[in-house]
């Protein structure tokens, strides 16, 4: 059901959910993803396989294991491997994500402000957005509000553009979303991504969450792909790949639900202990067959892919 009054689970209760659907449906399939020559560095956080000029291409974040000093590739498939694509010169970026708006390809991600008397801290960061109808053909052309990620942009099936935020701090504590729109890219500003009005009741105070990913559903609903996130009673984190739809013109929405967890994909290493049981999610393709690839990124330290039942067939039929 839509509302605008929706009242979401922790996210304890949505995993709860979520593995009674799954012991119900059987276990997903995933594996790993393969990455050839990064000299040892780490994939993660990547987005879903995108074509551009008929090649399957990815973007993904790349660094070493002791630092979060990233920047972002573009990989090109080849055989069972992604390897980087060395027409495209490494992006100053963290956590990639695409979108296609009137005919032209998006491409962004996070870009870091580093502190003027100290280069080895991080002081701020913003969403940053490049643009262009190809790859070979991006140039930036708008960034987001100053400490803020997960900025996300959707055409809207009137022809609007769609714009989803992630204020943290006074408006957003720990990280929330919201929604604003506007008639096109060209008077998207920082400005009216900070004002975009918050979802509420979305996340309880002590927890967070963004949106990763936004799809037009064939009913004009918006299918948004994101994380749900906490801490537990140790410190540790805990990211889960969640999913919710909303009228873009009465922002009624669903509750958000959770479609996979760490443990769906093989075991591996993580970028520190707080972080193994961490899935961001990347990008999601839909299949035919009522099922959906769910590209992630895994404990901050390796990519993979899961198929999952498509979260966003519940939401076409409402």
């Amino acid at each position: 059901m839509l509302n605008t009054s929706v009242q979401d689970q922790t996210c304890q209760e949505m995993l709860e959910e979520y593995r009674s659907r799954r012991a119900a449906t059987g276990a997903p399939t995933a594996r790993k993803l393969t990455f050839a020559q990064v000299n040892g560095r780490d994939v993660y956080n990547i987005t879903a396989p995108f074509q551009d000029k008929g090649e399957w291409m990815l973007a993904g974040r790349v660094e070493g294991r002791e630092t979060e000093f990233s920047e972002v590739l573009i990989f090109r498939l080849s055989s069972e491997e992604w390897e980087p694509d060395t027409r495209y010169a490494p992006l100053p970026l963290q956590d990639p994500f695409y979108t296609r708006v009137g005919g032209d390809l998006i491409l962004g991600g996070v870009s870091l402000i580093l502190d003027k008397d100290d280069p080895e801290r991080i002081a701020s960061w913003v969403t940053a957005f490049r643009r262009g109808p190809f790859l070979a053909e991006l140039a930036p052309f708008l960034e987001g509000p100053d400490h803020m990620k997960d900025v996300r942009i959707v055409q809207l099936p009137d022809g609007d553009v769609g714009v989803l935020s992630r204020p943290q701090g006074e408006k957003g504590g720990r990280g929330k979303i919201g929604f604003t729109r506007a008639s096109s890219l060209g008077v998207v500003t920082a400005e009216a991504i900070a004002a975009a009005p918050l979802f509420e009741n979305m996340f309880p105070e002590e927890e967070w969450g963004g949106a990763n990913e936004a799809h037009v559903l064939k009913n004009g609903l918006i299918g948004v792909l994101g994380h749900v996130a906490c801490f537990d009673n140790t410190g540790d984190r805990h990211y889960y790949p969640m999913t919710f739809a909303f009228d873009p013109a009465t922002r009624e929405r669903t509750p958000m639900k959770i479609i996979a967890e760490r443990a769906d994909l093989p075991t591996g290493p993580a970028k520190r202990p707080d972080l193994a049981d961490v899935l961001f999610s990347g990008g999601l393709i839909r299949q035919s067959a009522g099922t959906a690839e769910l590209y992630v990124g895994m404990s901050d330290a390796e990519a993979g892919v899961v198929r999952v039942l498509d979260p966003f067939l519940e939401y076409e039929a409402l």
